[in-house]
């Protein structure tokens, strides 16, 4: 008895410690940056650095931190839908299409000619340019949502975008990955495109409807805190089924927010328990974004000068692609949408670790991308701030009619 509860014990430790060590290395960070007028998220990123192996080794990856960033992420992403209305969304579709558009043709199309011209393979070159593709929607929106901006138009088209362009991404990734396994199965390809489209097509325009009916009635069920429970449901729920044909699962739970924003427009209680959620488990996928970088592969002076081209093109090609997507809206905003548009990311990390396991990437490549991706992500926020200062102050000026378009 004694032997199985230090048995007990010392496995609770095992995982405990760590999230302990996280939690508090995020939040001190977040206290730090914040104080330093900074955005917390890079505070967050940066504990992640701190306490990994690359520097205090605290804190080791592991498949069950990865699994909580990756729950961390949804949350986050459900939260993010839950501030963003429907009608809102479909007010700037056009627009944000076409941000998606020009944000996957330009970053691809320039990562494929630097790595060509670097002497990389073909296939090299399209896993670097296909990491450089999809926007981490989760980072900007944390740093507009601590800013209290997600109602802007700016951050309506930043969002639409995102989810066009990461299911644009993901395709560009099936292609790539079935070109490095020797050939391009059409049929999936187009299969997993219908199914993306009229997921997303079902979900935001019969979706949210038809939750705002039911509402209500769920609010009538005798279980304790019915509609907090019912979002829970369905916020895993949608996630699954998008992760289930091909579509990234944080896509599914940012159109499972998105279906439950007007029935939770007047229900206070609802959203502080998703904020109580959140708020503990969003530090632990920015924490393991800081983790993954290994540093020892930047003793290489030639690694540093490519890993450094590479996040000057990765920022650039976002930030002038998109803007000039959006220059219709004048420049400031242009250069909103843009930089939102720069934090790759968890995705580019996910297709930094699909390139090494299918020994297309070698470990000093997989380190040009995985510093891309935590760079771009540190980068973009503190830009955000200084874009989005006039609305913060109009939004300190006039608190009431915050809305700024």
């Amino acid at each position: 008895m004694i032997l199985f509860l230090t048995t007990s014990a010392a496995e609770g430790a095992g995982f405990l410690l760590p999230l302990l060590i996280m939690l508090v290395a995020a939040k001190v960070m977040a206290e730090l940056f914040e104080r330093l007028r900074q955005p917390a998220v890079a505070g967050e990123i940066l504990a992640g650095v701190l306490i990994g192996p690359s520097v205090l080794n605290w804190v080791t990856p592991s498949d069950f931190t990865n699994l909580l960033a990756k729950i961390g992420v949804i949350f986050l992403l459900f939260s993010v839908g839950l501030e963003t209305r429907p009608a809102e969304m479909f007010r700037v579709g056009k627009r944000a299409a076409l941000v998606a558009i020009m944000g996957v043709i330009a970053p691809f199309g320039a990562g494929v000619l630097l790595m060509r011209l670097w002497g990389a393979s073909g296939v090299e070159a399209m896993f670097v340019g296909t990491a450089m593709v999809a926007t981490s929607v989760g980072i900007t929106a944390r740093v507009l949502s601590s800013l209290g901006l997600l109602e802007t138009k700016t951050a309506r088209i930043i969002l639409g975008a995102a989810v066009i362009d990461d299911i644009l991404g993901l395709l560009v990734l099936a292609v790539v990955t079935s070109l490095a396994s020797g050939s391009v199965n059409y049929t999936a390809l187009i299969l997993t495109s219908v199914l993306a489209i009229g997921f997303t097509a079902f979900v935001a325009l019969v979706g949210a409807p038809m939750v705002t009916r039911m509402a209500p009635r769920i609010e009538n069920l005798r279980v304790s805190h019915a509609l907090f429970v019912a979002s829970l449901l369905l916020c895993l729920g949608l996630s699954a089924a998008a992760a289930y044909i091909g579509v990234a699962a944080i896509i599914g739970a940012f159109l499972a927010g998105l279906a439950f924003a007007e029935a939770s427009e007047d229900k206070p209680t609802m959203r502080q328990q998703m904020s109580g959620v959140t708020e503990f488990l969003i530090p632990f996928f920015l924490v393991n974004i800081g983790m993954l970088l290994k540093l020892e592969v930047f003793r290489d002076r030639w690694v540093i000068a490519l890993a450094l081209l590479v996040t000057l093109v990765a920022v650039l090609t976002k930030l002038v692609a998109c803007g000039l997507a959006a220059q219709g809206l004048g420049w400031r905003r242009a250069g909103q949408i843009g930089m939102g548009m720069v934090p790759r990311g968890e995705v580019g990390i996910v297709v930094a670790q699909i390139g090494l396991a299918l020994a297309v990437l070698d470990q000093k490549l997989y380190g040009v991308v995985l510093l891309m991706a935590v760079a771009t992500t540190l980068i973009a926020p503190p830009f955000l701030r200084v874009l989005y200062a006039n609305e913060v102050r109009e939004m300190k000026t006039d608190p009431v009619n915050g809305d700024v378009q």
